[in-house]
Parts: C-alpha cells; sequence; structure tokens
C-alpha cells in the first residue's frame, strides 16, 4: 500500500475527515453529490498537484472557508502535505518541513486517475488529450511539471506582447528574446510528449485488442504544433520552432495570439486508421478510453518499478457490465486502488470480501472511516 492514512480539512464540502486505509482496496460509496469525488479528488491532488475537475484552488477550498489543507501518511514513511488558501497561494510540506517550490512534492505519491469525465478523451477537444498526456509525462518525469509552468508563463508573456501597440523596433527586440526561450522549452515539451506516445501506442493497441476481442486497432499519432521532421533530437526541433516562431511573426501580431508551439499539439486516435472521434461507436470509444487508462496505468509501473495507486471515480457506472468486468480483471491484485461508486453492485463478492468499505453522506464517512470533530 503507497497511501496509508489521509486527512482532509476544509476541503470541498468536508469540513473535517481523517481516514485509516487498512487494505489495498477502498470502496467508497455514496449517492452523487455526498462528496466521494472529493475524497478522491484530494489524493490526486498530493499526487499530481493537480485536479482533472478544476484549475483553480478557490473550488476545493469550502464555501465561506478562507484555507483547506489535505495531508498524507504514504508507506515509505512520509507525511505530505499541501495547504490552500484563497488568497497568498499554496504550500507544499514534507514531513514538516516546507518545500521551496511545490513542484518538490511530485514524486511521493505517484497515483493514476480514471473518472467519468476522461470519456471525453476521444470525443472532447484537443486541450483535454494535452492535459491527459501531460499527466502521464508528468508521472515519469517530475521535472516536467517545471518545463509546463515555465512555457505557460512565457506563452502569456509573448501573447501580451503581441497585443500591446510598441514602437516597431522595441516589439521585434522583444519577440526575438521571447522566441529563443519558447523555441528551447517548447522542444522540450514536444520532445518528451512525443517519446511519451511512442511508449504507449504498444501498450494501448495491445490492451483496445483484448478489451474488443481482437477486433479493433488501435493507433496514436502525435499531432505536433510545430512542423517537425521526425527527428528526435533535440537541436533540428528546436531550430525548427524558432524558425516558425519567426515566420509566424507577422501574422501573430494580426492575431494577437502565438499560432505555433506545444500549446497547439494534438493527440491523434485511430480505429482502423479511421478517425475514433467521428467514426467509432460510443462503445468503440469508451473502450479506447479504458485502453489508454490502462496503458498509462501499465507504463507509468513499468518505468517506476512499482505500481502507482489507482483512483477510479465513478466510472464503472458509465462502462457495460462486459468493461465493468475486464476493468476490475486487469486491475487485479497489484495496485492500491480508491474506487468511488453509487452502490456495491457492480463489485463481485470477492472484491468486496477483499476491500475496506465505507459510506459517505454529506462529507461525512461511515464505517471504516475515523471522523473527528472539529476542533
Amino acid at each position: 500500500m503507497r497511501l496509508h492514512r489521509l486527512e482532509l480539512l476544509r476541503f470541498r464540502n468536508i469540513s473535517r475527515l481523517e481516514l485509516a486505509l487498512e487494505a489495498p482496496r477502498l470502496l467508497v460509496i455514496g449517492a452523487n453529490g455526498e462528496g466521494k469525488s472529493n475524497l478522491l479528488e484530494a489524493v490526486e491532488l498530493l499526487g499530481c498537484l493537480r485536479s482533472h475537475r478544476t484549475g483553480s484552488d478557490r473550488d476545493l477550498i469550502q464555501h465561506g472557508e478562507s484555507s483547506s489543507q489535505v495531508r498524507a501518511a504514504t508507506g515509505n514513511g512520509d507525511l505530505l502535505q499541501l495547504h490552500l488558501r484563497r488568497s497568498g497561494g499554496r504550500t507544499a510540506q514534507r514531513n514538516g518541513k516546507v518545500l521551496e517550490r511545490q513542484l518538490d512534492l511530485l514524486g511521493s505519491l505517484r497515483c493514476v486517475g480514471f473518472s467519468a469525465l476522461d470519456l471525453e478523451l476521444v470525443r472532447g477537444e484537443p486541450a483535454g488529450r494535452r492535459q491527459w498526456l501531460d499527466r502521464v509525462v508528468l508521472q515519469l518525469e517530475p521535472v516536467y511539471g517545471d518545463l509546463l509552468s515555465r512555457y505557460g508563463r512565457l506563452l502569456r508573456q509573448r501573447s501580451q506582447l503581441l497585443r500591446r501597440s510598441l514602437g516597431g523596433g522595441t516589439l521585434q527586440a522583444l519577440l526575438d528574446t521571447f522566441d529563443l526561450q519558447m523555441a528551447v522549452i517548447g522542444t522540450r515539451l514536444h520532445r518528451r510528449r512525443f517519446r511519451a506516445i511512442q511508449r504507449l501506442e504498444p501498450l494501448a493497441a495491445a490492451w483496445q485488442q483484448r478489451l474488443s476481442g481482437g477486433r479493433e486497432q488501435l493507433q496514436l499519432h502525435y499531432q505536433s504544433g510545430t512542423a517537425l521532421s521526425g527527428e528526435d533530437a533535440e537541436e533540428p526541433w528546436r531550430q525548427a520552432l524558432l524558425e516558425q516562431l519567426q515566420q509566424q511573426r507577422s501574422e501573430e501580431l494580426r492575431l494577437g495570439q502565438c499560432t505555433v508551439g506545444p500549446h497547439r499539439d494534438e493527440l491523434g486516435l485511430s480505429l482502423a486508421d479511421q478517425p475514433a472521434r467521428r467514426y467509432g461507436s460510443a462503445g468503440q470509444q469508451r473502450t479506447l478510453v479504458l485502453a489508454l487508462k490502462l496503458a498509462e496505468l501499465e507504463l507509468v509501473g513499468t518505468v517506476l518499478g512499482e505500481p502507482p495507486l489507482l483512483l477510479l471515480d465513478d466510472v464503472l457506472a458509465e462502462l457495460d457490465p462486459v468493461r465493468q468486468q475486464l476493468l476490475l480483471e486487469a486491475v487485479g491484485e497489484g495496485h492500491q486502488c480508491l474506487v468511488s461508486a453509487t452502490h456495491l453492485g457492480a463489485f463481485s463478492g470477492g472484491w468486496q470480501a477483499q476491500s475496506q468499505v465505507v459510506q459517505m453522506r454529506a462529507g461525512l464517512l461511515e464505517g471504516g472511516g475515523e471522523i473527528a470533530a472539529e476542533p
């Protein structure tokens, strides 16, 4: 078990919660809106420093409160903590020591999450697929979080510059400086995404074959926001991105936005060489997303040498009984799992017998969870 204890304070609808995990599988049962997804979201936040449900910490803090805390004790003896504030940002701690950067918390509790929202990966916008791919790379290389943060700042600043009315010479000189930095950071993002897709594709294709009974062939395609030659060497990619930033400058000045770079990347998903977004049935699309998530789980476990924590947030309700069973069988006994569901009916007697089961109502746990009174 990688997660031994979880403590939440003023997190969404949860005023205060303390939970000791007593089995490798935790089943959190409750009706919609009771807070079971919030519990899993808090674990994801500690593991990835991000929530798949919101990009704002304000949404994570209980209504009417100024701050929130998430704490966890891990299997390797670490005590992790995130302190969220409505104003003033976050503070991250490990074993009571305040970290200079919250990014330094990455790698302490690796987890892979799968929620009903992930079922939009195929049908949704490219940004959703980029975010999923970024989460995969972040699990493999925590330094990737710093690259994403730096590129995001550069992109915002450069876009603001494109919309400002400055003298021609001054503006061009400033853009030259930004272009050099964006070419370096952007190339590092491009290459890591490209390599991740190369490693994910055979795993995802194998899972698609297994889940479809051998009937479906899945292909992943990295569609770069920069026209690249396909070489994996850094210098050709950096030079290509720099040249395209310079070539597109007049058009970007007219539009007031940056039109090339990793923020324009797309992950192409095809079944039998046909775009899954347009031609895949609802069942095929759900199988595809399941294959992607299982490939992510397998890749992270293989690279790190130990299985990550698995979070299944209300996803079984979105799958038919056959896919439910395939997912539960695929998870097997090798992963610590936190699973939220509205009822126990989807879980076999064996699964339930090997699980710690708790009920959640109005942000409180009943059965298997320790509830502490508000101080």
